[in-house]
């Protein structure tokens, strides 16, 4: 199994897709590989927050277990 990564706003820009698959692990790695296989997510990267099934999460080191989903949160204009 994999974990399902969707991509909003700039993040999905970046990619090109709103959902991509990665391997299990941290979500500092997840983060990293999509990095690799999307170089312009580099620009976008520092400035998104993540949810990590559906509950904020700040910690890079946090486990992302199979079947999981995170959300990929860059900042949004308006209100």
């Amino acid at each position: 199994m994999t974990v399902e990564v969707h991509l909003f706003a700039a993040a999905r820009a970046a990619v090109g897709e709103s959902v991509v698959s990665a391997a299990p692990g941290r979500l500092g790695s997840i983060l990293d590989d999509l990095q690799t296989r999307y170089p312009a997510f580099v620009a976008v990267r520092p400035r998104c927050s993540y949810l990590l099934d559906e509950v904020a999460c700040t910690d890079q080191q946090a486990m992302v277990g199979a079947g999981s989903r995170v959300d990929v949160l860059p900042p949004f204009a308006g209100g």
